[in-house]
C-alpha cells in the first residue's frame, strides 16, 4: 500500500561544507524503516509546518538508521532546515527513483563529471565504485564557481589518493584549470590517455547536455551516457506531475536517465526553460 506518511527522523548534527552548504547527519527513529538504497536515489525531507524537498543520500542509512545528505540553502525548506537544532525530529520518505547503473559500469573506463551541487548525487556512487573496484579506470571532473563554493573538499582529497581528480573553477587564478567542465574537457581527456567508455553526469542541465553532445561527437555511444536531472519533486511517487519530463515522471523513472532516453523525452518536453540538444 502506498504511504505518504513521513518516517520520524532525528537531525543528529551537521557541519558547514562550503558557502551556504552543509553536510547533515540524520537518524531514522526506526532503523528498519529504510532497508536498502541504490546510489543516485533520493529521499523527501519534511520540515513540520514548512514543507518537503528532495535530497540525495550521500551516505545511505546504516544498521542504526544513520545517513547523510549534502544540502545547499536555496529555498523555503532548506532555509528552515538550516534553522533547526540538533535533536529536532523531522520526517523522511523514501528511497525514491532510479539509481546509477552500477552493474553496467563493471569493467568500464568511467568518467564522472559534476557541476556545483551536482556532485551530491555522485558521492554515494563514487564511494561504491571505489569500494567495489570492478571498473577498468575511474576519474572525476568537478566544476564550481570559486574556492568558496567548492563542495566536499575533504572527500575529494581522499578520492584523489585513489583515482585521477580534476577541479575546474570559473573564478580566474583560483585553480590550475579555469572555466567550466565543458571548457576543459579536451585537456582532461588528453591527461587521461584512454578515452572513457562510460560517462556519468550531474549538474546544470545545459552543462550536461553540452558535455554529452561533445562526447557523442567524439564517438561515445549515446547508450553509454547517464545523467541525473533535477525536477520539482513534490509527491515523489508519480501522482502530482510536477516533475514531468514529457510523459516521464522524474521522481519514478528518474532522476537517473540514459542519454538516448532523455534526448527522446526532451524533444517532446514542453518546459520552456529546457534547452534541447539541437538548440545548443
Amino acid at each position: 500500500m502506498l504511504s505518504l506518511t513521513p518516517m520520524p527522523t532525528e537531525l543528529v548534527s551537521y557541519y558547514n561544507d562550503s558557502e551556504d552548504t552543509r553536510h547533515f547527519c540524520f537518524r531514522l527513529l526506526d532503523p528498519e524503516a529504510i532497508k536498502k538504497t541504490q546510489p543516485g536515489q533520493f529521499f523527501m525531507l519534511h520540515i513540520p509546518g514548512i514543507g518537503a524537498a528532495p535530497f540525495t543520500f550521500t551516505t545511505p542509512p546504516d544498521s542504526r538508521g544513520v545517513f547523510y545528505a549534502l544540502i545547499k540553502s536555496v529555498g523555503k525548506v532548506t532555509r528552515a532546515l538550516f534553522n533547526q537544532q540538533a535533536g529536532t525530529t523531522l520526517g523522511v520518505r523514501g528511497p525514491f527513483g532510479t539509481g546509477w547503473p552500477i552493474k553496467t559500469l563493471a569493467g568500464q573506463r568511467i568518467l564522472i563529471v559534476a557541476g556545483g551541487c551536482g556532485i551530491a548525487p555522485l558521492v554515494n556512487l563514487t564511494e561504491t565504485l571505489l569500494q567495489q573496484n570492478s571498473y577498468q579506470s575511474l576519474a572525476l571532473l568537478y566544476g564550481a564557481g570559486s574556492q568558496k563554493t567548492e563542495m566536499l573538499k575533504a572527500q575529494r582529497l581522499r578520492w584523489q589518493q585513489q583515482m585521477p581528480m580534476y577541479t575546474v573553477l570559473e573564478a580566474p587564478g583560483q585553480s590550475e584549470l579555469t572555466g567550466t567542465p565543458v571548457d576543459v574537457l579536451d585537456t582532461v581527456l588528453g591527461q587521461l590517455g584512454e578515452f572513457p567508455t562510460a560517462l556519468l553526469l550531474c549538474g546544470p542541465e545545459i552543462m550536461m547536455q553540452k558535455m554529452a553532445v561533445k562526447f557523442i561527437d567524439k564517438g561515445l555511444a549515446e547508450s553509454s551516457i547517464w545523467l541525473s536531472i533535477e525536477r520539482r519533486m513534490h509527491c515523489a511517487v508519480g501522482l502530482c506531475g510536477h516533475c514531468y519530463l514529457h510523459h516521464s515522471y522524474g521522481c519514478a523513472d528518474g532522476p537517473t536517465y540514459q542519454w538516448d532516453h532523455y534526448q527522446r523525452l526532451s524533444a517532446g518536453d514542453t518546459d520552456p526553460g529546457l534547452v534541447i540538444p539541437s538548440q545548443i
